[in-house]
C-alpha cells in the first residue's frame, strides 16, 4: 500500500505532478533563484529527470474534477503520476499492467514532515496496486 500521509499539500511535489499530468512543449517549473536552494534536493533531483515529450499516454482513473490518474512513456521509461482535490484521502486499486512483470519503483511522496520523499518501492502485480492519495496530495511512481 503506498502513500498514507494525510496532512495538506503544500510543498515541492506539486512540480512532479504537473509535469507528468499536463502536455507542455517545453517542461515548466515554477521556480524563482532562491527555490533552487529552498527546494528540498528530492524534488529538484525529480525535476532534472522529467522528459519533455512522451511517447504514449493511458489514463487509469479518475473522475471530473475530483482525482485522476495518468500514466505517460517516455522512451521505455513509465511516469504514473495522481492527484486527488477532495477533502478526503482516497484508496484506488490501480491497474499499472503497463509496468510489466512489476519489479522496483521509484516512488515519491509527501512525508510526514511535508517534505517530498523518494523510495523505492517493489510491486509484485502491477494488475493490482493498492494507492492511497492523500486529501489534496498526489504521487509520482517511475519505472
Amino acid at each position: 500500500r503506498f502513500g498514507t500521509n494525510s496532512q495538506n499539500l503544500q510543498r515541492g511535489l506539486p512540480n512532479a505532478y504537473t509535469a507528468i499530468l499536463f502536455q507542455n512543449p517545453i517542461q515548466n517549473f515554477a521556480l524563482a533563484p532562491n527555490n533552487l536552494i529552498d527546494a528540498p534536493i528530492v524534488a529538484i533531483e525529480f525535476m532534472k529527470q522529467v522528459p519533455s515529450t512522451w511517447d504514449e499516454t493511458l489514463f487509469i482513473d479518475g473522475y471530473p474534477g475530483k482525482y485522476v490518474v495518468l500514466a505517460r512513456r517516455h522512451a521505455d521509461k513509465w511516469y504514473i503520476a495522481g492527484v486527488n482535490a477532495m477533502d478526503q484521502d482516497l484508496d484506488l486499486m490501480l491497474d499499472l499492467s503497463m509496468l510489466g512483470k512489476g519489479g522496483e519503483v521509484e516512488y515519491y511522496m509527501d512525508g510526514q514532515s511535508n517534505e517530498p520523499q523518494r523510495k523505492i518501492v517493489e510491486i509484485k502485480f502491477p494488475d493490482k496496486v493498492e494507492i492511497s492519495i492523500q486529501s489534496k496530495g498526489g504521487f509520482v511512481i517511475m519505472k
